[in-house]
């Protein structure tokens, strides 16, 4: 695949995109998203100050593994180690729903390859019954309707104004884009570890500057969840938006603002 490179990682290939230059700046995407998909409106904008890893973990994009159950320390190796690859070290590492939990198992691994930790859209657990009952749903879709779950992926996932401008035509595409460019067995592994997904422990021992995002429209993972994680994690700041949960791909200016404002910072 053009502009893709891949690296070994514990039974994986991992896939993943570099572009731009500067400090390093790793984006780790959320459930079934993909680098691409979540990111590539941000990564556009961001590549111009840094050097921007995407990578695809376990599960999404062209990335290829042996099929274990998933967990997220797995995933965090895979990040790791496409950073390392692209010579991208120390970086700046931005994690996205589950790739926020992705991402706080790298701040507490190794601590001292990091430069600052943001956090958009995510849980530190699943012990919650929505949570629960939302992903479940997911994977009884996957294997019954999966043009139902495309259709309410695009229901909780976007804000209700931002969904009703898109219109039907838009919105038309959109489902069948996802039936099509989906890894439906992908999905449902990383929706497994969605389920039994707990990072308040290694959140607890972070030391990295942190910025916590909560999305006030969020119908897939409420902005209280966000805050929990804000408070797990000492010193970390805390701020909301006016956006669903796919607010990478819903406000990418937006985001890719808040994440640069807060790169700039010092410590």
């Amino acid at each position: 695949m053009k502009g893709v490179s891949h690296v070994a990682c514990q039974g994986a290939t991992v896939a993943y995109r570099k572009e731009g230059s500067g400090p390093g700046l790793v984006l780790v995407h959320g459930t079934g998203g993909g680098s691409e998909a979540n990111w590539a409106a941000c990564a556009e904008r961001l590549a111009k100050d840094w050097t921007i890893v995407r990578p695809d973990y376990a599960g999404s994009g062209a990335t290829v593994d042996d099929g274990r159950r998933l967990t997220v320390e797995y995933l965090a190796n895979q990040v790791l180690a496409a950073a390392v690859d692209a010579k991208a070290t120390p970086f700046h590492v931005v994690g996205f729903s589950l790739g926020a939990a992705v991402a706080v198992q790298i701040a507490a691994m190794e601590p001292k390859l990091l430069r600052s930790l943001t956090l958009l859209g995510g849980f530190a657990s699943s012990d919650d019954a929505r949570l629960q009952l939302q992903f479940r749903l997911w994977r009884d879709l996957i294997a019954r309707d999966r043009a139902a779950l495309a259709k309410l992926i695009l229901l909780t996932g976007f804000a209700p104004e931002t969904l009703s401008g898109f219109g039907p035509a838009v919105i038309d595409d959109a489902i069948r884009q996802t039936l099509e460019a989906t890894n439906w067995h992908g999905l449902d592994r990383q929706i497994d570890l969605d389920l039994h997904l707990n990072v308040e422990e290694a959140a607890s021992r972070v030391i990295t500057r942190t910025l916590v995002v909560g999305h006030r429209l969020d119908h897939m993972v409420p902005p209280h969840h966000a805050r929990r994680l804000a408070k797990l994690i000492q010193g970390a700041a805390y701020r909301e938006i006016e956006a669903g949960h796919l607010a990478p791909m819903e406000e990418p200016e937006l985001v890719s603002n808040i994440i640069a404002d807060f790169l700039r910072q010092r410590s």
